[in-house]
């Protein structure tokens, strides 16, 4: 079930917001945010609004001892940081994985590579979307393995806020340059690489990633819509992998194209 192809093309940081437009674009997408997660959204607005009654005015004048009138600017941006972290927790906690699993596979059925996700799960052509076309997973389904060290690592990140004016910017990147990689580890595992060949596919396009996982951060910064921020990375991570298989497809058409025509006796 191939869809009309993007055409914006490349540029990785352009993912994340690709992602938003199609998920919105996509209806069918609509029942994966409203089952589940539409309680958890209350739940991370009563989080950060907790945060910001309590926490925000005293980390200001903290935070004005060194940053002066940018403190404000600054403050915000840790209490942001503080509570993604605390939503990831949540997220792991309610089960949020399977549903990103469900966005991801249903965006590259749409996308035209069923045969990809058939790998990992079976898929009922009959049905009417490529929601409802999802079956069982036939093997362990994760979209982003849990990880205590990235959320330790997140938190010792913060600080990086403290820096004046150029402290964000460096959290941001930091923090992008660890999580990108991991939004492709469903991808990884479809394509059954192992540790060391996830590490040198990462090598190849750390750059990407960053930038990916970066834009991706700051928009799950966004207090009340990081849920589904959530889920449209998913599927922008999807979607960057449709057009990698593309590439992937067309070098390898190429490539048998000239095998066969050097075969040709004629």
């Amino acid at each position: 079930m191939a869809s009309s192809r993007n055409p914006f093309h490349g540029a990785t940081c352009l993912y994340p917001f690709k992602g938003l437009f199609y998920f919105i674009g996509h209806p069918f997408l609509y029942p994966l945010f409203r089952g589940r997660l539409l309680p958890i959204v209350l739940l991370s607005l009563f989080i950060y609004s907790n945060l910001f009654v309590w926490t925000y005015l005293p980390q200001v004048a903290f935070l004005a001892i060194f940053h002066g009138s940018g403190a404000w600017l600054n403050a915000t941006f840790l209490l942001l940081g503080e509570g993604a972290a605390i939503t990831a927790l949540l997220f792991e906690a309610f089960f949020v994985d399977e549903t990103l699993v469900d966005v991801f596979d249903a965006v590259l059925i749409e996308e035209g590579h069923s045969d990809l996700v058939e790998k990992a799960r079976a898929i009922h052509n009959e049905a009417s979307n490529p929601v409802k076309m999802l079956g069982k997973p036939s093997v362990t389904s994760v979209y982003s393995p849990f990880s205590l060290r990235q959320i330790i690592e997140f938190i010792i990140f913060l600080p990086f806020n403290l820096i004046p004016w150029v402290g964000v910017p460096i959290f941001l990147l930091v923090t992008g340059y660890r999580a990108g990689p991991l939004q492709h580890w469903r991808y990884f595992k479809l394509l059954g690489l192992n540790k060391k060949e996830r590490q040198l596919y990462v090598k190849r396009r750390q750059l990407k990633y960053t930038w990916f996982g970066t834009i991706a951060l700051l928009l799950q910064l966004v207090p009340g819509l990081s849920m589904l921020f959530l889920l449209t990375t998913a599927a922008s991570s999807a979607l960057w992998v449709a057009r990698m298989e593309d590439a992937r497809k067309s070098r390898e058409a190429l490539h048998n194209s000239a095998n066969n025509y050097q075969d040709d006796p004629s």
